[in-house]
C-alpha cells in the first residue's frame, strides 16, 4: 500500500449569512498551500491549508489534517473533517 500526501486548499464562501465550502484547490506542496490559503483568505471570508493521506491505489483516506487556517473558518470544519 503505497500512500499518497495531497495539498488542499479549502476555500469557504458566505451564503445566506452562513459559511459553506466552496472552491476546492490542489497546491503543490505544504508551503504552497498555506500561502495560497492565505492569499485566498484575503478576497474570501476564510480558507484553510489541508494535507490529505490517501491510499494511491484505492483512494481510501487514512488521514486528513488542517495545517492552518486563515479568516472565518466554520466552528464545525474539524468535526466534520473527522467524520469524513
Amino acid at each position: 500500500m503505497a500512500v499518497k500526501t495531497t495539498f488542499v486548499v479549502q476555500v469557504f464562501e458566505r451564503k445566506r449569512g452562513r459559511l459553506v465550502p466552496g472552491a476546492k484547490e490542489v497546491a503543490p506542496s505544504q508551503n504552497g498551500a498555506l500561502k495560497k490559503a492565505e492569499a485566498l483568505a484575503k478576497r474570501m471570508p476564510g480558507a484553510a491549508a489541508l494535507k490529505i493521506l490517501a491510499d494511491d491505489e484505492t483512494g481510501e483516506l487514512s488521514g486528513i489534517e488542517i495545517l492552518d487556517r486563515f479568516g472565518e473558518i466554520p466552528d464545525d470544519f474539524a468535526d466534520r473533517l473527522a467524520e469524513g
